[in-house]
């Protein structure tokens, strides 16, 4: 049996980007940091972020479009490794190319972890001779 599922929770590190394939198809990707927090040999507390690359395709890919940095999100998917080409230097005899691999999850599932914004409602006028007695 094979498993391969990913489920990440922090804040989103920048606004979603949405693009489009050469073949027309769009997808968005989201940056998404995760943290580690250990305690070191002197008793006191390092830590170190993690960046992910999470893309959203299909269905999913408007929603994630939607989101903004700073939201709080569950993200569940697929690790997914590929790699290609990158080419640097300006010059023609300065070009020269070298494989990049990029890991990332291909999301399955997207779930806002922020709180609903309460509305400003003012307490309702109670008049005092209709309390029960």
């Amino acid at each position: 049996m094979y498993y391969n599922k990913s489920i990440l929770i922090g804040f989103l590190g920048s606004d979603a980007d949405q693009r489009t394939t050469k073949n027309g198809a769009s997808y968005t990707v989201l940056s998404l940091p995760t943290k580690r927090s250990w305690k070191n040999d002197q008793g006191n507390y390092d830590s170190r972020s993690y960046w992910h690359r999470a893309v959203a395709w299909g269905k999913l890919a408007p929603f994630a479009a939607t989101l903004k940095k700073g939201a709080h999100l569950q993200l569940v998917g697929e690790l997914r490794t590929r790699e290609y080409d990158k080419e640097y230097g300006k010059k023609k005899k300065k070009k020269f190319t070298v494989k990049q691999r990029v890991c990332e999850i291909a999301l399955e599932s997207i779930l806002k972890l922020d709180r609903a914004k309460r509305q400003d409602e003012p307490a309702p006028d109670v008049d005092p001779t209709d309390a029960p007695a």
